[in-house]
């Protein structure tokens, strides 16, 4: 049912300078990272995280209870057991609790990371390697978490809560459009059973961050992932002495933004550090902490502290200082025996930013993973760009690109001026040979008079094209479908469409054929291919 084909990112036209300057690894990124997205890279990666002082302990016992609270087998307790081992590492990704996962890229990094373990246990059996999926519940970009999108239809919770996103209350309006979404993908053969899994996991009064928890376990248990929700004190106390240094020093803004200063001669930066990275997290309070003068002020609040008062704060309630981009990753590589990162082109953009900052704090610097991506292409739009006589490759172009591949192909007339353009040029250069050989001052005259001459030529040719197009109506109709189809709102598939339209016509099969599909550490875009 599925066939996959692939391409390089540059192919895609999506991604950043930065992004292809990593996956090429170019010289003037080596001083920002630490080691090669390779196999020689893990293994170096795997020596040094083992000399990290870490508490797998209370790892484990934070991770078992949670993972209390749904329902499990033997495999996941053993899997728990494992962590307590010294050879035992970790593949992370990290993402919010958006609405039932939100874009489809969310179960792309997951299933990147799972397979990337595989891949490394037949590469180094003396270890064991497990997936985690480090749930950024504390985010509280709400408009950026609070909808989904299935087939083109935008479903929007709207609420009054503030704060952490992981933190909010299910309520009755986001059931309501769990109900509306049954009735849309409910007609598929697997679109009940989704919604059933739904409603298990998603019940009105629970917290956002639980409910994501157990549908995540819920799909890729069985693939041995384990899914962690880092705001817990247990886990936040192992950072006090960073939390406290980045309050009262404010080192890590000064170690970023030097780095930032370097990156920034080649590369836009992504993300900018602030004098103090920390959010004060309570209730349904999630704002940034600024000091003025001698006090240390929650922002949007009338909540302050004097600097012994915030230390006392910090000692007592760990929990409730919440780390901003620049501090997430350092705490999320402090609690975990990590080797290795994956994460989108934004994510990795902004890590390239932190190399030194975990050096500071004797921290390994995991290997950056770049994510993989899919384009899901089902059977009636591929009919519809074999119609065109088209390639794969050429749907990433704009569509009026596509459109000149069309008519060129399709068109039975001669509408290219390519020959034409070399013996106009080989004539003009003869004419000012003569020009210069009967007075070497007309050169110049007849230089910009060849100059000119290609230029309407040009120009010409792109009226012909320009009319010959308008006889092609109907496939610019279809090449506008395809489009909005594949690329909505002129974007990558992945970064708009919830995989729950996809489930439900094809199940489990589906999810299994993206993890089939995903390279381990061969960095390309996959196409798969839908043949119903």
């Amino acid at each position: 049912m599925f066939a996959a084909s692939r391409l390089s990112y540059k192919e895609t036209n999506s991604f950043s300078k930065i992004v292809l300057d990593y996956l090429r690894q170019e010289n003037r990124l080596f001083h920002f990272y630490s080691f090669s997205p390779t196999i020689e890279g893990i293994k170096k990666a795997i020596a040094e995280k083992q000399n990290q002082k870490m508490d797998r302990q209370v790892l484990v016992q934070v991770l078992k209870e949670q993972y209390s609270r749904v329902e499990t087998n033997e495999n996941t307790a053993k899997i728990l057991d494992t962590l307590l081992s010294n050879s035992t590492f970790t593949v992370c990704t990290a993402h919010q609790p958006n609405l039932l996962t939100g874009p489809l890229y969310f179960i792309y990094k997951i299933l990147h990371a799972i397979k990337l373990t595989r891949y490394l246990k037949n590469e180094f059996p003396e270890n064991n390697f497990v997936p985690i999926f480090y749930m950024g519940c504390e985010d509280a970009d709400k408009d950026e978490l609070n909808h989904y999108t299935v087939a083109g239809k935008k479903y929007l919770w709207k609420t009054d809560q503030t704060g952490a996103v992981g933190r909010m209350i299910i309520d009755k309006e986001i059931l309501k459009l769990v109900d509306e979404l049954q009735n849309q993908i409910g007609i598929g053969p697997f679109g009940n059973e989704l919604i059933s899994t739904i409603k298990k996991c998603f019940k009105e009064g629970d917290t956002i961050q639980n409910a994501t928890f157990r549908f995540i376990h819920s799909l890729f248990a069985s693939y041995g992932l384990l899914v962690l929700i880092p705001d817990h004190a247990d886990l936040k106390k192992q950072m006090i002495p960073v939390f406290e240094d980045d309050l009262l020093n404010q080192k890590p803004s000064e170690v970023v933004e030097s780095t930032c200063q370097k990156l920034g001669e080649h590369y836009p930066v992504q993300a900018q550090p602030r004098e103090i990275n920390l959010f004060y997290l309570k209730d349904n309070i999630r704002e940034r902490i600024e000091k003025k003068g001698n006090k240390f002020h929650v922002i949007n609040t009338e909540i302050h502290f004097s600097e012994d008062e915030i230390k006392i704060e910090l000692q007592k309630y760990p929990e409730r200082f919440s780390p901003n981009v620049i501090l997430r990753g350092l705490f999320q590589e402090s609690i975990l025996p990590n080797i290795a990162f994956i994460g989108g082109g934004g994510e990795l953009a902004y890590w390239l930013q932190l190399k030194d900052m975990f050096k500071t704090y004797a921290i390994s610097f995991p290997v950056l993973i770049l994510r993989n991506s899919f384009l899901i292409l089902e059977q009636k739009w591929q009919q519809k760009i074999d119609k065109l006589n088209l390639d794969i490759s050429c749907l990433f172009l704009p569509e009026n690109d596509i459109m000149n591949l069309v008519v060129h192909k399709t068109s039975g007339k001669q509408i290219s001026l390519n020959g034409e353009f070399e013996n106009a040029s080989a004539l003009y250069d003869q004419i000012i040979k003569q020009a210069l050989d009967v007075d070497p001052t007309l050169s110049e005259h007849a230089t910009a008079i060849k100059t000119k001459s290609i230029k309407l030529l040009k120009a010409l040719e792109k009226k012909m094209l320009r009319s010959e197009k308008r006889k092609f109506s109907d496939q610019r109709r279809q090449v506008q479908q395809i489009k909005s189809a594949l690329f909505p709102n002129n974007v990558l598939q992945e970064r708009i469409e919830n995989f729950s339209g996809y489930y439900a016509n094809w199940g489990k099969d589906f999810i299994d054929a993206l993890y089939e599909n995903s390279p381990a550490m061969d960095a390309e875009f996959t196409v798969l291919q839908v043949n119903n």
